[in-house]
């Protein structure tokens, strides 16, 4: 059996007639791949649904691990609004807020307009809160000489807050766990990603339509205009999508404190939301829910491989083709490198793939996939 080192993830998911991810024009994001435009599901748009899922395989909802929150106004409703409902007074506020903003946004962060939304774990919430409760007790009365203590605190602020993720397993919370944290004002605050994540795409060339659409106004009377009152377009795109993620164990367990059962829960639940977590905007409109029709999960200690390049040339947009395409792929991938995964797979049209073992159920394959995790062995 191969040390499980690392874990991939492949999916191939179909929708029809949505908008999943938008660019700032508010069209579908696309990439050119292997000569032709295909429609694409950026990796961030991904992981935030993920992050977010509110459902019995929410991250959240594993035991022992932590919230992580990603915001400008941390600081600011968690830690400075409770002095406010404490009663202290506004001056010595001011002075805590400053020094504490700064600290964490950065040189210019007492400014709102000047932060970037920064991802905090919720030990790191609480130790800011505790610091400027206490700076708060003791010069409370005093604005002058809570500006010292705070600009004092700000001093040693990087050195305790190290010590304080040093002693704690989960500092950044269950997302900075996963999908890793940069902060720019505190290189040591950074967290490297355990769980990498590709852009989705289409494994066909891109297929797109303009929705020409209306509002009616209901009160309008027979005599009226009988025009709409507004007039619109929008894009709408189908396509059966190719995903890829990989979760590297040694990571993981290093941004988990070394706890292999969180970390089989964390692989077990990722994939389960990676095969039920639809990326969609315009809810309303689209309904843009949709199931893996096809998972493929590998674990091995070789360097990953994606698949993508199994699609370079698009081919027909259904299922079978392109679990066919992925299985001729990876059948010459192994003749020519013997990496020697194992492997299980998920398939509602009962495709097959080189050395995998065909599992009946979602369930199966994410149990399988977390005690991969929790053992590190295939």
């Amino acid at each position: 059996m191969p040390d499980a080192r690392f874990l991939q993830i492949h999916s191939l998911h179909g929708y029809s007639a949505v908008l999943l991810n938008r660019d700032d024009s508010g069209l579908a994001k696309r990439i050119t791949y292997g000569g032709e435009i295909r429609t694409r599901i950026s990796s961030q748009c991904l992981k935030r649904h993920w992050r977010k899922a509110d459902s019995e395989h929410a991250l959240q909802q594993i035991d022992g691990a932590t919230a992580s929150i990603r915001s400008r106004e941390t600081v600011t409703r968690r830690v400075i609004e409770p002095l406010e409902k404490d009663g202290v007074a506004p001056e010595t506020i001011k002075a805590i807020s400053t020094a504490f903003q700064t600290a964490v946004y950065g040189d210019k962060g007492d400014k709102r307009s000047n932060r970037q939304p920064l991802l905090l774990g919720e030990p790191e919430i609480v130790y800011l809160a505790e610091e400027a409760q206490k700076i708060a007790r003791s010069h409370g009365g005093d604005a002058k000489a809570a500006e010292g203590a705070a600009a004092e605190w700000v001093k040693n602020s990087k050195t305790n807050l190290k010590e304080l993720r040093n002693a704690c397993a989960m500092p950044g919370g269950i997302a900075a766990a996963l999908f890793g944290r940069m902060v720019t004002s505190d290189v040591e605050a950074n967290i490297d990603a355990a769980v990498h994540v590709a852009h989705a795409f289409t494994v066909h060339a891109e297929e797109s339509e303009s929705d020409y659409f209306t509002v009616v106004d209901d009160l309008q009377q027979a005599e009226d205009d009988a025009g709409a009152d507004h007039i619109g377009e929008t894009e709408l795109t189908s396509g059966l999508f190719y995903g890829y993620v990989v979760v590297d164990r040694g990571t993981l367990l290093d941004n988990l404190g070394g706890d292999t059962a969180v970390a089989g829960e964390v692989a077990a639940r990722l994939v389960s939301l990676i095969a039920t977590v639809s990326p969609g905007a315009k809810l309303g409109p689209t309904a843009p829910y949709g199931y893996a029709n096809w998972m493929l999960v590998e674990a091995g200690d070789r360097q990953p491989r994606s698949l993508a390049e199994a699609f370079r040339e698009p081919c027909k947009p259904a299922t079978s083709t392109a679990a066919e395409r992925a299985a001729l792929y990876l059948e010459r991938v192994d003749a020519a490198y013997e990496t020697g995964e194992a492997r299980r797979l998920m398939s509602l049209d009962g495709a097959t793939m080189p050395g995998s073992v065909r599992l009946p159920s979602l369930n199966e394959l994410a149990q399988w996939s977390g005690a991969v995790m929790r053992t590190g062995s295939a």
